[in-house]
């Protein structure tokens, strides 16, 4: 059974502590104290690897990728990204990628007290430690300075990582512990796949210069040479790639459609627009977010598998980018009041007690509470236990789609009808029932379960809509919750005079006018899972508002997002899907707007292959 949290982070790691105050720490083998770590930094990576001057050359719309086997303290991370800031123009689009792999990461509090030894690098580090995952295995993407830096740091093994990720090195730190103490990371092994990461100019530096090591990488195709050490370390290795495909310089001017301005697609828009890209969103309805994203109020959740495989990895890592990604908004449309979710009937109950036997997930995204402890957070009377998400809440979906939108390089056209798309002159047509033609190099479909209507293929697509109603509830007539509630329903607390519950899930239903029956079906439901929130004053269902959408989703209930593939698994260049995110779209929608965004853009990944492989788009075609 594959366990979803990690090692404690001190079988790698330990502060030596002198008079109350860490003096210096070991990380790996590499030494640091707080008067000359970052100078080591310095001397071993960012000076042998020519940073200064190769950060000056990338191009305004470009980006370079360092790559890491060692996060450690996150201080060469810092001392890259320091650099990267000092020589790039403030103005430009330019993105620094570092791609990190560490076996036993420091929890929060630990890297906060490794990082106050260097106060010079102080505002980056509390970005860092503001944006720090949980310590849950897999890929993690943070996105700092304002998407100018991406970091991808993977938490687990490193020949794992570097079998699952989809990168190109421009140059390589090589960290961690000596050959001698490490030789696992070290053996032949790694250094191929080392290698695999490469392209011709790849440069590598690592504090070593051992024997085996630098014969290794010069049977992988690396020129290497010795370099002076640091400190009391006599010499260390510096070399470059000789062996592999040249870069290529990513084309200026790249132009996007995307067709669809719910929560995907204009997540995906302003992921876009953020690196650089000039993003046409269109769509049918008058405004962003008038279908399925348009209710009040939306839960931030997903649901956890029991087993820690692909989907429950894909789902947790989901929740935890789509909590840092809306924290910009919180004085916006985002609302961070933590989120139970119910163990309201017994076979929830079950499941609720199968996964806490199996995870121990990190308190920072996961936390089970007893029936008195989920009354004090939600400060009503709860009869169930459940788990706490503390770092989850609700938005306001219709006010996020259109927050999302406002990005200066984003173009919108509402009120149009897509009459048909096709491929014409290297670019793609898109022809509007007025008999307008618009054009781009590339188009997103995000158009929910109308997406399969739009696509240029033969074969039919696995995706169906299910209704969903919900109902508002006036805050004076109900006593509700200051937390997110989910069980068999989900409620939210009030805003504005009013609450959110819902929604109902009707397969067979088509009928887009909200009726008094799904309302009642809401409000029998919301009393059986929280009795406490009944008053005596409650209305009728017939007195209470509702709203009717409908949730795109496939036959597998997961999401989709990726180059289009036809029913024979060829791909239709410059053609993209992004639908079936069903319920949970506001949790699935950012970091699959993140994966496009580096699909399209032709940079790092932020999903390893094994958790990619089931968004792919040809799995929906009817057989």
């Amino acid at each position: 059974m594959q366990q979803s949290t990690l090692p404690p982070a001190t079988e790698s790691a330990e502060l030596i502590w002198r008079d109350g105050v860490p003096e210096s720490a070991t990380f790996g083998d590499v030494y640091f104290n707080r008067d000359d770590g970052l100078a080591e930094v310095r001397h071993v990576f960012v000076g042998p690897s020519q940073l200064p001057e190769r950060f000056r050359q990338v191009s305004a719309q470009g980006h370079f990728v360092i790559a890491e086997s060692g996060f450690g303290t996150g201080l060469n991370f810092l001392a890259a990204w320091s650099e990267w800031m000092s020589q790039r123009p403030l103005d430009d689009n330019a993105i620094l990628h570092f791609v990190s792999v560490e076996r036993y990461p420091l929890t929060r509090s630990d890297l906060v007290t490794a990082l106050s030894h260097w106060p010079e690098l102080r505002q980056l580090a509390d970005e860092l430690i503001e944006l720090y995952p949980p310590l849950i295995k897999g890929t993690h993407r943070l996105v700092l300075a304002g998407g100018k830096v991406r970091l991808t740091l993977h938490f687990g093994d490193i020949a794992e990582a570097l079998k699952q990720l989809t990168f190109k090195a421009d140059a390589w730190f090589l960290d961690g512990f000596t050959p001698s103490q490490n030789p696992e990371m070290w053996h032949s092994g790694i250094i191929e796949l080392v290698a695999e990461h490469c392209k011709t100019g790849t440069t590598l530096a690592t504090f070593t210069s051992a024997g085996a090591v630098r014969r290794s990488l010069i049977e992988c195709g690396f020129d290497i040479k010795i370099h002076p050490g640091f400190s009391h370390k006599r010499d260390m290795l510096v070399g470059q790639y000789t062996a592999g495909q040249p870069s290529r310089e990513p084309a200026g001017g790249h132009s996007v459609a995307i067709i669809g301005a719910g929560i995907a697609g204009t997540a995906l828009a302003w992921n876009l627009a953020d690196r650089g890209l000039s993003v046409l969103l269109i769509d049918q309805a008058a405004e962003p977010g008038s279908a399925a994203s348009g209710n009040p109020q939306g839960a931030l959740y997903v649901k956890l598998g029991v087993e820690y495989n692909t989907q429950t990895e894909l789902a947790a890592m989901a929740l935890s980018f789509s909590q840092r990604f809306y924290g910009a908004w919180q004085s916006d449309f985002w609302h961070p009041t933590g989120l139970l979710q119910l163990a309201s009937n017994p076979q929830e109950a079950d499941r609720q007690r199968r996964f806490c036997e199996r995870n121990n997930y990190p308190s920072d995204l996961m936390v089970p509470v007893d029936a008195i402890e989920a009354s004090q957070i939600a400060g009503i009377p709860i009869r169930h236990p459940g788990l706490w998400f503390p770092g989850s809440g609700w938005l306001a979906p219709a006010e996020a789609c259109a927050r999302l939108t406002t990005h200066p390089r984003i173009k919108t056209q509402f009120d149009c009808q897509i009459a048909s798309l096709q491929p014409c002159n290297n670019q793609w047509c898109i022809r509007t029932d007025r008999g307008e033609d618009l054009h781009a190099q590339s188009v997103v479909i995000a158009g929910g379960h109308e997406a399969a209507k739009l696509v240029p293929l033969p074969g039919e697509l696995k995706l169906k809509p299910i209704r969903g109603q919900t109902t508002q509830l006036p805050e004076p007539m109900f006593n509700l919750p200051r937390t997110v509630i989910c069980g068999s329903r989900y409620l939210n607390p009030g805003i504005n005079g009013n609450a959110t519950t819902g929604a109902t899930f009707d397969l067979r239903d088509n009928n887009p006018t909200p009726t008094v029956a799904s309302n009642q079906e809401n409000l029998e439901a919301l009393r059986e899972m929280l009795p406490a929130t009944s008053t005596s004053n409650a209305p009728d269902a017939d007195q209470l508002e509702g709203r009717v959408a409908f949730r795109c989703t496939t036959h597998d209930y997961q999401p989709v997002a990726g180059l289009l593939q036809g029913s024979d698994g060829t791909p239709v260049d410059g053609l993209y899907l992004m639908t079936g995110l069903g319920s949970k779209g506001l949790a699935w929608a950012p970091l699959l707007a993140e994966y496009l965004g580096d699909v399209i853009t032709d940079q790092p990944r932020c999903l390893s292959s094994r958790l990619a492989k089931p968004l792919e788009t040809r799995r929906l075609y009817r057989t």
